[in-house]
């Protein structure tokens, strides 16, 4: 089995578009066929669990750009890096669900210019959703950190803004991360274990 590795700066931004858009898009092809092959796992099951059987309000924000968590049954979700799985035209500003390939320059379903580029945010492009993660952030009695390194901006900066505007705030990640500190309490382990396991303390408790 051959693995070939790319560079952010080659795959992953504006500028790399621009200069090679079938670098670009083959390999946005080749990740939006691999994410149609995985499956949600325990971790993306019992949060739809929590937001099926959780009496108040709950918001999942993910960094991912797969749908696992729509397919394990979730429906409050917000990708706030984008989705796979739409097709972005840039040229009447329409996102078309898209599950195949993009490198042929196939028309845009809404207005048939070939002008589709993956619905993915790169470095140097604005996150999704922000008004809308703000005021859930404002609103939060306990925000929950799940999987991630916390290195990337702006995500990374949420538990701050959650603990200054009065949340309780949990880290649940393989170990530690960047942010561990600012948690006021940190479980570590995979999260295919620990997320059940906390789900099922808040639906006892609820």
């Amino acid at each position: 089995m051959c693995t070939t590795l790319y560079r952010v700066e080659d795959v992953a931004t504006p500028e790399a578009f621009a200069r090679d858009p079938d670098l670009v898009l083959r390999f946005y092809d080749m990740r939006r066929e691999a994410i149609q092959t995985k499956q949600p796992n325990a971790a993306h099951l019992a949060l739809a669990r929590l937001e099926a059987e959780w009496p108040g309000e709950l918001l999942i924000v993910t960094q991912n750009i797969d749908d696992l968590h729509e397919r394990a049954g979730a429906a409050r979700v917000l990708h706030m890096h984008g989705e796979h799985l739409l097709a972005w035209c840039t040229a009447c500003d329409t996102r078309s669900p898209w599950s195949g390939t993009l490198i042929e320059r196939p028309p845009c379903p809404a207005c048939g210019k070939a002008a589709l580029r993956p619905d993915v945010v790169w470095f140097g492009e604005m996150p999704y959703h922000m008004d809308e993660i703000d005021a859930a952030l404002r609103e939060a009695d306990l925000f929950v950190s799940i999987g991630t390194s916390g290195a990337v901006y702006p995500a990374a900066g949420f538990v701050r803004n959650a603990r200054e505007l009065g949340a309780m705030t949990l880290e649940l990640n393989l170990g530690l991360s960047q942010g561990t500190g600012w948690f006021d309490e940190a479980r570590h382990g995979p999260a295919t274990q620990i997320v059940p396991e906390w789900v099922e303390e808040m639906l006892a408790q609820g």
